[in-house]
């Protein structure tokens, strides 16, 4: 029968659809094949692979037992951790034993810091003892530790924060010394801001307590030629201080410095800082705290007898100067410090000290001065119209880091 022409292109259409669906049939059949075959060849590799390990590495036993006296001995660890004494975490309790004397009866006690004696009203800040979490600071027992001093040689080293201690530490002693003229300055000198050496003898135990001015530690230099009209002075970074001699071969040797590495205190001198000779204009008080601290360490490892001497670094000590600069002292210490304690002059200390080849105890004193906005100077100083919320009032603060610092001996 003979067909039309749009009977032939149905046709043909029709067989060519035929065509298609067997294709689609045999390469779906062929791919899943394919798809089964590799799934298998994928899990005999990983059956094979398994069998290797079993047989080559023994499979790891976990030891419940083992767990838990780890977790025990980790509990244990944490425990201890939390009962270590560490004498510079803790708070300020009320002891009325305190204080422990009469500033007006110290002849060795800065007018400036006698602020019951200028007019302060609230005896509340005296009665302050620091107490540490874990355990106590010992007990002052001033005999004993005279005993202790007998035949020594105390020095200390730094700003008017240094000096504050050394005078806190003469009146502490003087208590338990019946004649008082027993205890004298060694050149007749009178307490002075400016003096670079100040030392109290305690003739009937035959030891001294003595002080060095040396606000950086390192030294105060002149002014190179050729330097900038703002330049007056400069701070030699790479040279300890020239009077560095006179600390060597004293039986404990207390070093502080911080409150003059500042901006203010820096132009008040004309201050710029200096290496190698040169001057550096551009560097950061930090870098230069860093670069002196090292020298001092320096120093101390190759010049200081750490068998007969124990050196001591205490840390920043904490101001209560508002963002305005206005001082104003409380009338009780804060309950919780408001104030962030941690500084990064006493980081420098600690990371310095630390990297010491030589053993240097970091007195870190930062934290619990930072709860005292109620013991600073105020108004109560030789300047009644000059705040200051810096340097702290005697008796105080200051009694605290040498109670502190008699604990080590």
């Amino acid at each position: 029968m003979k067909l039309g022409g749009d009977q032939v292109v149905n046709r043909i259409r029709a067989l060519v659809a035929n065509w298609v669906h067997c294709k689609r049939l045999i390469f779906g059949s062929i791919n899943r094949f394919n798809v089964i075959t590799s799934c298998l060849y994928i899990v005999l590799a990983v059956i094979c692979w398994y069998v290797y390990l079993y047989e080559f590495v023994p499979p790891a036993i976990v030891d419940e037992t083992a767990i838990v006296d780890s977790i025990d001995s980790l509990s244990k660890e944490a425990k201890d951790s939390k009962g270590v004494c560490d004498l510079y975490d803790g708070s300020w309790v009320v002891d009325e034993t305190y204080p422990l004397y009469n500033a007006s009866q110290c002849p060795f006690a800065e007018k400036g810091f006698n602020c019951l004696a200028n007019g302060r009203k609230n005896k509340g800040y005296l009665k302050w003892r620091w107490k540490p979490k874990n355990c106590d600071v010992s007990r002052f027992n001033v005999g004993e530790v005279l005993e202790k001093l007998r035949g020594k040689r105390v020095v200390f080293v730094g700003d008017s924060l240094s000096r504050t201690q050394w005078e806190s530490m003469i009146c502490l002693l003087m208590n338990g010394v019946e004649d008082k003229t027993s205890v004298y300055e060694v050149n007749g000198n009178t307490i002075s801001k400016k003096i670079r050496y100040l030392g109290v003898r305690f003739s009937s135990y035959n030891f001294t307590v003595e002080f060095y001015r040396s606000v950086f530690l390192v030294q105060i230099g002149s002014v190179p030629k050729r330097a900038p009209k703002r330049v007056k002075s400069t701070i030699k970074l790479d040279e300890l201080d020239s009077i560095r001699s006179k600390w060597i071969d004293s039986d404990i040797l207390v070093f502080n410095t911080g409150h003059w590495w500042n901006r203010g205190k820096l132009f008040e001198i004309g201050g710029y800082f200096k290496v190698n000779g040169r001057l550096k204009l551009g560097m950061s008080i930090m870098d230069a705290y860093r670069i002196a601290l090292n020298t001092w360490a320096s120093w101390v490892e190759n010049k200081v007898n750490t068998n007969r001497t124990r050196v001591f670094f205490r840390t920043f000590e904490g101001s209560h100067w508002s963002k305005s600069y206005t001082c104003k002292v409380t009338q009780k210490p804060l309950v919780r410090s408001k104030r962030e304690y941690r500084s990064h002059f006493s980081d420098i200390i600690k990371k310095v000290v630390n990297n010491m080849s030589v053993p240097v105890t970091t007195m870190h004193v930062t934290p619990m001065g930072s709860y005292r906005s109620d013991a600073h100077v105020g108004i109560w100083g030789d300047k009644p119209t000059v705040p200051d919320c810096s340097h702290w009032c005697l008796p105080g603060v200051p009694d605290a880091w040498n109670e502190i610092l008699f604990s080590y001996l």
